[in-house]
């Protein structure tokens, strides 16, 4: 599971040497929530899941500030619809349903979502909202936040809308991976009406 290792990866200067680290102590613990959540999903939503680990080849100076994997039930990539992510920033990990790089639909995703408010007062108390996948900033998944993401999410291109909830680095959770990997499935499974609910947009 994440160690204080893993947040220090983004310390290293340097693209290479920071991707090494990230190979080395970051994306074989992704590996390994990938292989739990995945096959999870994919029972309880009867249709297959993968896992897409961020490879940053994009990149060819400035070494990645964050990094991510993602759940997704497209073989071949995951930005193009609604999907699952792990992710690790200096701070914190997030565990989010993310929207993001203008997928096809944005707007009847948002709308969907907007349509039913109720799904996200099932949701738990530490929910948060991110809107720039590029940021860390978090925002309270208060019923205001959600609606005024959402209405930007179908008004603006480039809007994003992340919903889910973070563990912090200092957090006592990481003393326990079976604790942490079970906090995971339960944030996952407690994002699951809304991601049915886009599935069906």
């Amino acid at each position: 599971m994440f160690t204080e290792e893993s947040f220090q990866v983004f310390q290293v200067e340097g693209l290479e040497p920071r991707m090494t680290a990230i190979r080395s102590e970051i994306q074989p613990v992704f590996q390994k929530i990938g292989d739990t959540i995945c096959p999870k999903l994919s029972e309880t939503l009867e249709s297959p899941f993968y896992l897409h680990i961020a490879q940053h080849r994009r990149r060819s100076v400035h070494p990645p500030e964050n990094t991510w994997a993602a759940f997704s039930e497209g073989k071949r990539g995951y930005k193009m619809a609604p999907h699952f992510q792990v992710g690790i920033w200096p701070d914190y990990v997030f565990l989010w349903l993310s929207m993001i790089d203008q997928p096809k639909g944005q707007v009847a995703f948002a709308e969907t979502l907007l349509n039913k408010p109720t799904l996200f007062e099932a949701l738990p108390e530490d929910t948060v909202l991110n809107i720039d996948h590029t940021k860390d900033q978090i925002l309270p998944a208060t019923a205001e936040n959600v609606s005024a993401s959402l209405e930007r999410l179908a008004k603006v291109k480039k809007a994003e809308f992340q919903i889910g909830r973070i563990i912090k680095k200092d957090a006592p959770l990481w003393q326990n991976s079976e604790q942490a990997l079970a906090y995971m499935e339960a944030t996952y499974k407690s994002l699951l009406p809304l991601y049915t609910a886009l599935k069906n947009a």
